[in-house]
């Protein structure tokens, strides 16, 4: 048997709900149903980020609409690339420096992969799923730094943070000896990406706007959606998408890809209900905007539970997840701080809560699970503990990290754009096309 950067999954059911790990078995036979589902989660998790796109781009003055989603679509082209070259080995080869990063020189560029099948699907399937995790996570933060970056500037600063935050982390919680998932009797339990991608990105986000400072006139000019239409499908592709997301990373076709599917439908839809109900009372008016962000507070507070909870627990989450990011958005004004469309409040907030929260829902058979596995004794308490080194150590990899990145790229390429275009708008100084509507010379034979 050849050894494998992504380590082992024992038989224990509570141990395959963690995370993504799987074991390596370096040949055999291919499971076409497993596969099929993991090709299609491949392509629904890449659909997240033309939808994250649309959200974004909607949500922006008309005069940044493009900039804005070329932040999301050039992280298909850069991270889809380093991903290739150095990404996966690092994410999940062999651990070094005590489970810090991981090292396989042989999966530079792929190049030792092109015969392996690990649990019956071909390792190359995997590793492009996994990359697509990897293009969404710097993606995101996007958000908290609309209309008001560089383009270079932004590329770069996505670029380091995928080595330096993302490959990290990522190691920590899903590759099987990374030390986070190895982290008590069950390790960290994080599912999707609570902690790899959306805690990360939010604190990231949060850091990152302070940084870089408001945008001209905020909060006193008005900055209203240019899209909300736009907004909505994107807010659409991203549910979609989401159950691949989510069931695609139980990395199997059975019970447990069929329970994180039925969790992430049931908080999504409490999260999206909830948050209608709170403007309902509150202004006596449901918004398109309030609805889509319900959606997407539901969204992540399940990313890390899905494998583990039950429908009840997925109803909690969801609702817990809006009454929450709305009171965080709410505070942004009272903070201060610009986080362009609010990546920290829903994100940040939102998934933070899930990886918290899920202690208490957990399954009854997980749970027996876990006790046997540590000796006959596990509570709600015992995982909690293990959750919050997780988040611990997240905040704090993303907050140093992230401030590390931004003097490196304000100081050598720049990355705050000069006010004259950022009055002018994204599109016009730094792309030269314009979102909407046609320019004179469209006019002209």
């Amino acid at each position: 048997m050849r050894g494998k950067t992504y380590g082992l999954i024992t038989g224990l059911t509570v141990l395959m709900s963690c995370g993504q790990a799987f074991s390596a078995d370096g040949g055999g036979a291919i499971d076409t149903g497993t596969t099929c589902w993991m090709l299609t989660s491949t392509a629904l998790v890449l659909l997240m980020v033309p939808g994250l796109a649309m959200f974004y781009g909607g949500l922006v003055r008309t005069k940044n609409v493009l900039g804005t989603m070329m932040h999301s679509f050039v992280a298909m082209a850069l991270i889809g690339v380093l991903w290739t070259v150095f990404g996966y080995a690092l994410t999940f080869g062999k651990s070094t420096l005590g489970g810090f990063i991981g090292w396989n020189s042989d999966y530079f560029f792929l190049k030792g992969i092109d015969d392996s099948i690990v649990n019956g699907v071909p390792e190359y399937v995997l590793a492009m799923f996994q990359g697509k995790f990897a293009i969404i996570t710097p993606a995101l933060i996007s958000g908290a730094l609309a209309e008001r970056v560089y383009f270079k500037g932004y590329t770069l600063f996505i670029a380091l943070w995928f080595f330096l935050i993302y490959c990290p982390l990522c190691h920590w919680i899903w590759a099987s000896d990374g030390w986070l998932f190895n982290s008590g009797a069950a390790g960290v339990i994080d599912l999707a990406g609570g902690l790899v991608i959306h805690v990360s990105a939010g604190v990231s986000a949060l850091v990152i706007a302070i940084l870089l400072g408001k945008r001209k006139g905020y909060p006193k000019t008005p900055m209203l959606p240019s899209n909300m239409v736009m907004t909505m499908m994107g807010a659409g592709l991203l549910w979609v998408g989401w159950f691949g997301f989510n069931a695609g990373s139980t990395v199997h076709s059975g019970l447990d890809t069929a329970r994180a599917l039925t969790m992430t439908q049931v908080s999504a839809a409490s999260g999206a209900l909830t948050w209608m109900i709170i403007e309902a009372i509150i202004y006596k008016k449901a918004t398109s905007l309030g609805f889509v962000s319900g959606i997407l507070a539901g969204l992540v507070v399940i990313t890390p539970a899905a494998g583990v909870v039950t429908p009840p627990g997925a109803l909690f989450l969801g609702t817990a997840s809006s009454i929450v990011c709305y009171m965080a958005l709410h505070a942004k004004g009272k903070l201060g701080y610009d986080d362009s469309l609010d990546c920290f409040g829903i994100h940040g907030v939102g998934s933070g809560l899930g990886v918290l929260l899920l202690s208490f829902f957990i399954r009854k058979s997980w749970m027996t699970a876990a006790a046997s596995a540590n000796g006959g004794s596990w509570n709600s308490f015992d995982q909690l503990m293990i959750q919050l080194k997780g988040m611990g150590a997240t905040i704090l990899l993303a907050v140093l990290g992230t401030c590390l990145i931004y003097y490196i790229v304000e100081k050598s390429v720049g990355f705050r754009i000069n006010e004259q275009k950022e009055i002018e708008g994204l599109d016009q100084s730094l792309h030269g096309e314009h979102g909407y509507g046609l320019v004179h010379s469209d006019f002209v034979k």
